[in-house]
């Protein structure tokens, strides 16, 4: 385990913090190797390993677990066959699929996450790549941490309904109260008070958007509002994904949105009208030319563990559209993207960050929200509506 994660296990007792998982997968080392991974974590704890979807049914009850490891491809009862079961007897599932980097693979990943798949993961294509994968390990508990840590904490403080009461045939006496009261070291530190920035003058010019865990859902949303502002600005994405799974995420993009979303290239330029989605493994960032602006793509090192990383297009257009740029920080794990958001903020720019309700992981919008780096924090369902506004010059 890094140090980065055991600092985290050990921030709370692991007793009051620790993660059930079900890991279902038919491949026995891709099932062990994942088993000994979780159960190395002192806050976590493998609440069942299976071969299959049947299986996972019979014992979700009791297995109990928080979290669920659903491998795509698995025989007789698949992972998308099997996600939507799961999820009518425990609507509050957090379920992560587990896939290959194929293009079937992550058409059917992104159609779990409409199924209600909480995320997703990767895995590489051969046992040896990922018995040594430090990534691939590094992601798979960032994940299960990530995602699980507020559903086993919702189950260790939930609140037991009191039974319905009869009619007292005399007076009752007094009861304690049902409700559990926990002293403020268990509730954790209070959140701090988020302060807002006027939005810019200027009408923007440009949109980027950086998202991550729970990204491909809230895009899909929000690009199906936007057609009105993708036509009079160029939108720059970065969402971190890896390769061909970016590829069939612009496709969905161009379905929902009705205009040209693609993988960006190297070189092209950047235009009103088109919808430029940085590629899986490289980073993307934006460059003038003479008068033109273009794609810069790049295989440098990985910024904040990701490649493509948030933090390079926010930061490189910023120095391009100063204040005529508007950013869009959703849903996400980590705070990739912060440093951007400081130049953005810096040259004049303006943010918009997804509020904590509607995000899958409130880490990225939380970080430059609680950094003062906002000029508003939204619920997704009203995000279009004020991007819209502010490109059509209304600046309320």
């Amino acid at each position: 385990m890094s140090p980065a994660l055991a600092a985290a296990a050990r921030s709370a007792p692991a007793a009051e913090r620790q993660i059930r998982v079900m890991v279902v997968d038919d491949a026995v080392v891709a099932r062990s190797m994942m088993t000994r991974w979780v159960e190395a974590e002192p806050d976590m704890k493998i609440a069942a390993a299976l071969r299959g979807g049947h299986e996972a049914l019979d014992q979700l009850e009791t297995a109990d677990p928080d979290v669920v490891l659903l491998d795509v491809d698995m025989p007789e009862l698949d992972g998308i066959t099997a996600l939507p079961l799961l999820l009518g007897k425990r609507r509050d599932l957090v379920v992560i699929m587990v896939s290959t980097l194929t293009r079937r693979s992550a058409e059917l990943s992104l159609r779990a996450l409409a199924l209600g798949a909480t995320d997703y993961i990767p895995k590489p294509e051969t046992t040896y790549e990922a018995l040594t994968s430090a990534a691939f390990h590094r992601e798979l508990i960032e994940k299960i941490r990530g995602l699980g840590r507020k559903r086993a904490l919702a189950r260790e403080f939930a609140v037991p309904q009191p039974a319905p009461e009869a009619a007292p045939a005399r007076r009752a006496q007094p009861q304690p109260p049902s409700v559990r009261i926990f002293p403020e070291a268990k509730r954790g530190p209070q959140k701090p008070e988020i302060s807002l920035r006027p939005f810019a003058l200027p009408t923007p010019r440009a949109l980027v958007v950086g998202s991550s865990t729970g990204g491909p859902q809230a895009l899909t949303a929000l690009f199906g509002k936007l057609t009105g502002a993708i036509d009079r600005a160029p939108v720059l994405i970065t969402q971190h994904m890896p390769p061909t799974f970016t590829t069939v995420l612009a496709e969905h993009l161009q379905r929902v949105s009705g205009r040209g979303a693609h993988e960006a290239e190297h070189g092209e330029p950047v235009l009103a009208g088109g919808i430029y989605l940085a590629p899986g493994g490289r980073h993307m960032r934006v460059a003038r030319d003479g008068k033109v602006i273009k794609i810069a793509l790049g295989d440098d090192p990985p910024i904040n563990f990701c490649r493509p990383s948030v933090d390079p297009l926010f930061s490189t257009a910023s120095s391009i559209w100063g204040s005529s740029l508007l950013a869009l920080m959703l849903t996400g794990m980590g705070s990739d993207g912060t440093r951007g958001a400081t130049d953005i903020v810096a040259a004049g720019g303006s943010l918009i960050a997804q509020d904590e309700s509607t995000s899958v992981v409130w880490g990225m919008p939380r970080s430059v929200a609680q950094a003062g780096l906002c000029s508003a924090v939204l619920p997704l369902d009203q995000i279009a509506g004020k991007v819209l506004r502010l490109i059509g010059g209304d600046r309320r």
